[in-house]
């Protein structure tokens, strides 16, 4: 999806060449499911691409069936009906906020049916605010928004979407309104926008990359030691880093340890973009930077500067010497040079890191080492909010 030059999308750190085991019952659909799970999620979707609306059916009884309060903006009574049923409200009707309440408690998806001179844009803005969802999805055909160079803008926070609108740049006038609209709802109060063509809806919704254009009112990105509701997406991330050859397998015992001291970058305080773990070396006081890993929808957002600044600020409140990392990716390797780390050899780190460590593996491996100071800084990095 994005790809930068300041932020890897992992970097492979491994201490055994065991192989992970069977994955944990966990996948991207169920993480979503459960963070939606008792919440009103609105969509909104221009009439004229309901036409063919299996895609939406299927994602609405998705989300119905596990708890999500769906709510489908639309303007045409059929085509809601298409989608709904008859659980169908005029966003016109008096005292909306408790009709839509009542309606919800005995249909998980009710259709909210836009009218009058407003545009629709508009409408869907002023629904989502009066009604509070913590999220709308809209709908249209051109899909995500993209960059001068058509590369999809999968993540943009408020102060990007202005400077988008700023710009002198080709975005059709219709295009243009429909931003302003997420401008307006992020200012309101609505934590996030998605904008995807219907296509693109059940990947948008249920999965870490997404099909369009996620929108949040800040970057906040915040890192934080994990939890035990994190430990089910942190192990889906490092199962996905080794399948993808990027993280080294590690047995049972080592996930554990990971997890133990591992710690996540988060958007909004929800969305895992990353891991990374700071393994100690008791002996020598020096630090393994280990299973760093960045989702790929958020790619280019400083993620792996913000974990490693992270892992930095631990390794001197523990008073380590230094920290180190190793990699068999050329291009992660000159990630850690940008944050201020030398070129190692193996001979330098702890012995106790190639006890039992295949040969083979040793030999392409890159190691970087960096010492800890009070006054050392990463470079290039923003220190997370």
């Amino acid at each position: 999806m994005r790809s930068s030059a300041d932020a890897p999308n992992c970097a492979a750190v491994p201490s055994a060449q065991v192989a992970i085991e069977p994955a944990l019952p966990f996948s991207e659909r169920e993480f979503y499911l459960q963070e939606f799970r008792g919440r009103a999620l609105a969509i909104a979707c221009p009439v004229a691409l309901l036409r063919e609306p299996a895609g939406l059916v299927g994602v609405v009884e998705t989300l119905a069936r596990h708890g999500t309060r769906v709510l489908v903006i639309s303007s045409r009574r059929a085509a809601l009906e298409a989608v709904v049923g008859e659980s169908i409200i005029p966003a016109s009707a008096r005292d909306l906020e408790t009709v839509v309440w009542r309606a919800l408690r005995s249909a998980s998806g009710v259709g909210l049916l836009a009218g009058g001179r407003t545009p629709f844009p508009a409408q869907c803005r002023e629904l989502a605010l009066r009604l509070g969802v913590f999220k709308l999805v809209w709908i249209d055909a051109g899909g995500g928004i993209v960059d001068r160079g058509g590369r999809r803008l999968s993540f943009v926070h408020r102060d990007e979407l202005r400077e988008l609108l700023a710009a002198r740049r080709r975005i059709s006038r219709r295009r243009r309104a429909l931003l302003r609209e997420v401008d307006a709802m992020l200012t309101g109060g609505v934590p996030a926008v998605n904008v995807c063509d219907l296509a693109g809806l059940e990947r948008e919704l249920f999965t870490y990359s997404g099909s369009g254009t996620l929108f949040t009112r800040k970057r906040y990105i915040a890192v934080r030691e994990l939890g035990l509701d994190d430990f089910d997406a942190a192990y889906d991330l490092i199962g996905r880093g080794v399948a993808e050859g990027y993280l080294a397998p590690r047995s049972s015992r080592e996930i554990d340890r990971v997890l133990a001291h591992g710690f996540g970058a988060f958007v909004e305080g929800r969305h895992l973009a990353g891991i990374g773990a700071l393994l100690v070396d008791a002996d020598t006081r020096v630090g393994e930077i280990a299973s760093l890993y960045t989702v790929t929808r958020f790619l280019g957002e400083g993620v792996g500067q913000h974990l490693v600044a992270h892992a930095l600020r631990r390794a001197r409140a523990l008073r380590l010497r230094s920290v180190f990392a190793c990699t068999t990716q050329e291009r992660v390797g000159a990630f850690f040079l940008r944050q201020g780390f030398e070129v190692a050899a193996p001979g330098d780190l702890p012995a106790r890191k190639w006890r039992g460590y295949d040969r083979l593996r040793r030999r392409r491996l890159r190691c970087y080492r960096r010492a800890v100071g009070r006054r050392a800084a990463v470079a290039g990095s923003i220190e997370p909010t």
